[in-house]
């Protein structure tokens, strides 16, 4: 059989805008994209008639196989993967969680020898950096040389997690000489454990008090601490899963005055509101940061129609049913919930053919901007000559459900569970190979491949 496959028929779509064109794919690699190209004998052809064809999408945040050390995710890389490819994710960016005593780089390496005999489409990672003694500093220089310039911090989750101020500040100043980009999950540790344990003192610990327990001025205030902090570091700082219009209006106006800031939101943050958590299935959205009011969602949709958003990823943390309802109450309930398979049809349904995104601007949301920041654009988020022939076809006809018990993950459930969506993804590519095709999943583990990022650049900012 041959090494070359076809993509013909359909609209290609990229960032750059859309055209009419054929997309040939030899050795993994897009070799020719153009209008009436033809098959060889042998050739792999996928039909896109009447379909756009876009870059595969980058989900720059999954947490698979993740173990807190109280809770375990079900999905593994195998089973995460999957659930990817059957959404029209071509490439996930993961994280490496640095244990006690080791260095980031060590804990990068374990976290690929536990992915690469599994995974079925490219994946890159970070790292979560939590020991970080006096004198470690050189270790984020050996981070970006193993291929993940990228760094995890957190203002919360005292103590596996948080780190205090001193220590972050250390992490952005190395990762400013080492050319790495510092994330952050921003909420102020002291308010919303003052917040939580008020509640739990007044005995209201149900579901319902999940959002009080983490009021939005927590991300705010953490958000402009870290914005301060990484100015003074000369660091770069991509706020993940803003979940306020007040965090995004702090990284524009950081930015708007030569800061390197970059925010990114996730579906739920843009679909749903804190009433959920009065609804039955309150569990399906208990997440941090939780679901805000409607006010604060309208607003942060508004900010993405604005452009002030430069990407949207998943924080795809797949916690199986039983776990989600093991205690019914919020300081005792696994935060996450399962996403990857649904962000395109979502996102397409409600922010596309609602007319509050154009096609492009999506693409640029969930694969350009992705694999600009991380280092991986052009061979990840890009459809020309010479990138990774990683590919979704996406049909925008007709109107189906999203159901629950289609999702190819373990969970058991989607909090998308019968919402109407227009059209389905039709076709995945992963480096010419398909792995998804009208509804079944051909993917065959260990296919995917890490793919390392380059140091941070500065100047894609410029590009968002």
């Amino acid at each position: 059989m041959s090494d070359r496959l076809l993509v013909r028929g359909g609209t290609v779509v990229t960032a750059e805008g859309r055209a009419r064109s054929d997309v040939l794919i030899e050795a993994g690699r897009v070799t020719a994209v153009a209008n009436d190209l033809q098959p060889l004998a042998g050739d792999h052809v996928v039909e896109a008639q009447g379909c756009y064809v876009l870059p595969g999408l980058v989900d720059a945040h999954v947490h698979f196989a993740l173990d807190t050390g109280i809770y375990q995710t079900d999905d593994d890389f195998g089973v995460g993967t999957r659930s990817a490819a059957c959404g029209g994710v071509t490439t996930v960016v993961d994280f490496a969680t640095q244990l006690a005593g080791q260095t980031p780089a060590e804990a990068v390496a374990l976290r690929r020898a536990e992915a690469d005999p599994l995974v079925h489409i490219d994946y890159a990672l970070h790292c979560m950096v939590t020991d970080f003694p006096l004198g470690a500093e050189p270790s984020i220089a050996d981070l970006v040389a193993a291929g993940a310039p990228s760094v995890k911090v957190y203002t919360t989750y005292r103590p596996n997690y948080f780190a205090e101020d001193a220590k972050l500040l250390r992490i952005m100043r190395a990762s400013a000489e080492a050319g790495a980009l510092v994330m952050v999950h921003a909420e102020n540790d002291s308010i919303v454990s003052e917040a939580g344990q008020a509640l739990i003192d007044a005995g209201r610990t149900s579901l319902a008090y999940h959002g009080a327990a983490r009021p939005p001025l927590a991300e705010a205030e953490a958000v402009h601490r870290c914005l301060f902090l990484a100015e003074q570091a000369g660091a770069a700082l991509f706020v993940v899963h803003c979940s306020t219009p007040a965090a995004v209006r702090l990284i524009h106006a950081a930015r708007s005055v030569g800061q390197a800031a970059i925010a990114e939101t996730c579906p739920q943050y843009l679909m749903f509101s804190d009433t959920v958590y009065d609804g039955p299935q309150a569990e399906w959205y208990i997440m941090q940061p939780p679901i805000r009011p409607d006010d604060l969602r309208r607003e942060l949709v508004a900010l993405v129609e604005m452009g002030w958003v430069d990407s949207i990823g998943t924080d795809h943390c797949d916690y199986a049913l039983p776990k989600k309802r093991a205690t019914g109450q919020f300081p005792t309930t696994a935060g996450g919930i399962p996403g990857v398979e649904t962000m395109l049809p979502i996102l397409y349904t409600y922010m596309v053919e609602a007319g509050r995104l154009s096609l492009e601007r999506l693409v640029r949301l969930t694969s350009t901007n992705p694999a600009r920041v991380y280092g991986l654009y052009p061979r990840k988020g890009s459809l020309e000559v010479g990138a990774d022939g990683d590919v979704v076809v996406y049909d925008p006809r007709g109107r189906q459900a999203i159901d629950a018990k289609a999702m190819h993950t373990l969970g058991g459930y989607t909090p998308y569970d019968g919402f109407g969506v227009e059209g389905r993804v039709k076709a995945t590519v992963s480096r010419g190979r398909v792995v998804y095709l009208d509804g079944e999943f051909l993917g065959v583990p260990g296919h995917g491949r890490f793919v390392p990022g380059q140091p941070f650049d500065p100047s894609v900012i410029e590009r968002l």
